[in-house]
């Protein structure tokens, strides 16, 4: 019968081959499957009128979603711990304490060494400012001790949107790539301290190097390559290895050796993890 996903279904086809279907079909057709092409189209947009000398509005590629908020929000570039919260007097810290529990929060702000961290580790309060996290060895030795799902949720959710916003391949008006590599260069690192990589930065990977020109911020990119973590291998080939395949096969050599190198690099992490997290009793 004509139920609505099978219209569009049969008009997916009658677009593509037009011959395979002889019915009549509805003119307005519920939409169930998304353009393939929405990425490209963005990105020669893009192009289009970055070369035609206009501004327009920031445009995200990210599958010709909805538009990224005003770019007057920057990220902090120095990513300095802020204050824990906004409850600044101890008139009012005292009364958020007394009604909560008996100790004190430990300001974030004031933790400095390793055994502040260990005597007050069940009293911290991490900071509104996730961006500050990368950047701070307590701090990612606290999330490597305490897996408090809150908070990694909130970094993630952070970091999509940061990496999103600023992408300067897949944003119109976003021409500042020294501060975009020095963003992907603190995920890097915090990655490497954690020994594990971001969800939301293995997202990012896989919707933006179709878009990828090879080029812009190219170390930096390569490196949150090797930490992608371990995934199917049709996820890993469709994801990662067709966009880098199609750079690879026209590239300079240079380029050839970075990307096996970073593959390397990758293969050797999930080894490594595997290894970690391997059962005894299996040995194989």
């Amino acid at each position: 019968g004509m139920q609505p996903h099978l219209q569009a279904l049969l008009s997916l086809y009658k677009l593509f081959c037009p011959e395979l279907v002889t019915i009549t079909l509805p003119a307005k057709t519920k939409t169930y499957f998304k353009s393939s092409e929405g990425p490209w189209k963005a990105a020669m947009v893009a192009v289009r009128q970055r070369n035609q000398g206009s501004s327009p509005q920031t445009q995200a590629a990210f599958l010709g979603t909805a538009q990224p908020q005003s770019r007057k929000r920057k990220w902090n570039t120095q990513l300095v711990l802020p204050a824990s919260s906004a409850r600044t007097s101890e008139e009012g810290m005292e009364k958020y304490c007394d009604l909560f529990s008996t100790d004190k929060t430990f300001p974030v702000e004031q933790l400095q060494t390793f055994p502040q961290l260990l005597q007050n580790i069940h009293r911290l309060e991490f900071p509104s400012q996730m961006g500050s996290v990368l950047t701070n060895p307590l701090l990612l030795h606290y999330m490597n001790c305490v897996r408090d799902e809150s908070i990694h949720l909130r970094l993630y959710f952070w970091m999509g949107q940061m990496l999103q916003e600023e992408c300067t391949w897949c944003v119109v008006d976003n021409t500042n790539e020294t501060e975009f590599k020095s963003f992907l260069e603190n995920i890097y690192k915090a990655g490497c301290f954690l020994q594990e990589g971001f969800p939301a930065c293995e997202e990012f990977l896989y919707k933006s190097l179709p878009l990828w020109d090879g080029s812009c911020c190219r170390p930096e990119v390569l490196k949150l390559v090797s930490w992608i973590p371990l995934s199917s291998s049709s996820e890993i080939k469709s994801y990662l290895y067709g966009p880098l395949a199609q750079l690879f096969f026209t590239s300079s050599l240079y380029f050839k050796c970075s990307v096996l190198e970073s593959l390397k690099e990758l293969l050797e992490n999930w080894l490594n993890c595997n290894g970690i997290h391997m059962d005894p009793e299996f040995h194989s």
